[in-house]
């Protein structure tokens, strides 16, 4: 893919992202933190491996 390609996808998310952002902020917010749980959910899973792994 070519830079000018790239240049113009990360514009074009960058945009949506914002667009989205502005018209329901609300819905972006619970998106967001539904995220940031899965994450955490994740991490947790991995130092329990780890833990019971050298335990």
């Amino acid at each position: 893919m070519s830079s000018g390609m790239k240049k113009v996808l990360i514009v074009g998310v960058v945009a949506l992202v914002l667009f989205f952002l502005i018209t329901q902020p609300h819905q972006s917010a619970d998106f967001v933190h539904r995220v940031l749980g899965w994450l955490k959910d994740g991490a947790e899973a991995i130092v329990t491996f780890f833990r019971t792994l050298f335990s």
